[in-house]
């Protein structure tokens, strides 16, 4: 191969050649690899594994987002979207909720709800919301709550986190997103988010969703003040409790934005940092079988070119207007697109766009 010409001689010829050979890096290959390799060898490596995986496939889903509150109850210093009590916010009723997956009709199979962390809703709350979906739309997907939603939410019910899941399973609850994991850490992740569940009690949440049958996504927050060796590490872990469930359906990288929050004097990281983390993510999680480019936060753009760098997955057309990002400075401040709009984008990329169901099965090829 050409890529081995290039490398050859350098330190991270041995690394470049476990990766073509699909053998796992360790950590410390991991960190060599992201630090040394430039742009276009780790692009070609995180390439070569989604062809390997998914051939020329970049998946989407029809998908409706639902945020049922922006009150919450922590206050990280990261976040542009939360309010505390009494401040100017939103706290939509159920039937609101209700209202929104109607109006959608069959044009969704997923319902996403993911909010602020509010402080009187519990189980029986959620549960019933959840069960009116389902009396509505019995086929439909709901993926709901990040990890410390549903950690405080079973804490509130005064249940334990495994009979709270289960509970919500058995109301409706189909599978849960990653949002939360942040940064795992101990020393970083206490000067972002010093309030929020630690990293342990984030991977316990999903280790017991899927010891319940309930798959989820993995998320990562990058771009604030943590280091390579950080993000290295927050894959490992992930990837280490992947080995154990195999419940994670997809990685998903989440950019910090700078606008409107504590952190804003950061600024934000280059678009040649985005691409690395992805194409890293790519190459470092092995057993992942899929790299979504989440773009109402990286933007559409960026997400295109990000499926020569490893991505495979665009989420969904997002039909709504999810504030969690435009809060914080997203480009698009009402991301929504047509099914047909997110064909031409994947295939201007020159690749199939394949619509899927929430646990990636296909649906529709195009």
């Amino acid at each position: 191969m050409i890529i081995e010409t290039l490398v050859k001689g350098q330190s991270i010829e041995p690394i470049v050649k476990k990766v073509l050979q699909q053998q796992r890096l360790t950590v410390e290959e991991g960190v060599q690899l992201y630090r040394e390799a430039d742009l276009s060898i780790l692009g070609f490596l995180a390439n070569h594994i989604r062809q390997l995986k998914n051939g020329d496939k970049v998946y989407f889903n029809r998908n409706l987002h639902i945020e049922p509150t922006n009150q919450c109850v922590y206050a990280c210093k990261f976040c542009s979207y939360y309010r505390k009590k009494g401040e100017m916010g939103w706290e939509y009723s159920r039937e609101e909720m209700l209202e929104q997956v109607e109006k959608m009709g069959n044009d969704i199979t997923e319902v996403h709800i993911v909010g602020g962390v509010h402080p009187r809703w519990d189980v029986e709350y959620y549960g019933q919301l959840f069960s009116d979906i389902k009396k509505m739309r019995p086929d439909v997907h709901i993926k709901a709550f990040t990890a410390v939603e549903i950690s405080y939410i079973c804490k509130r019910s005064k249940m334990s986190l495994r009979e709270g899941l289960q509970a919500l399973k058995n109301y409706g609850l189909d599978s849960i997103p990653g949002g939360g994991a942040e940064i795992f850490d101990e020393k970083i992740r206490p000067q972002i988010c010093p309030q929020k569940d630690t990293a342990e009690e984030w991977l316990e949440v999903h280790q017991t969703a899927h010891e319940l049958g309930i798959p989820s996504n993995a998320t990562i927050l990058y771009g604030h003040i943590e280091s390579i060796e950080h993000r290295i590490d927050h894959f490992y872990r992930l990837r280490k409790l992947q080995d154990q469930t195999g419940g994670f359906n997809v990685f998903i990288p989440l950019k910090y934005k700078a606008a409107n929050n504590e952190m804003a004097h950061l600024g934000e990281v280059s678009v040649i940092e985005d691409i690395k983390l992805y194409a890293m993510a790519r190459i470092f999680l092995d057993n992942f079988n899929h790299i979504k480019a989440y773009w109402p936060m990286i933007g559409k753009d960026i997400a295109q070119l990000l499926l020569s760098f490893g991505v495979d997955d665009f989420d969904g057309t997002i039909n709504d207007s999810t504030k969690i990002y435009s809060l914080a400075g997203a480009e698009d401040q009402s991301p929504s697109m047509t099914t047909q709009q997110m064909i031409a984008m994947i295939e201007a990329a020159g690749r199939k766009a394949v619509e899927r169901n929430s646990v990636y099965n296909i649906l529709k090829e195009y």
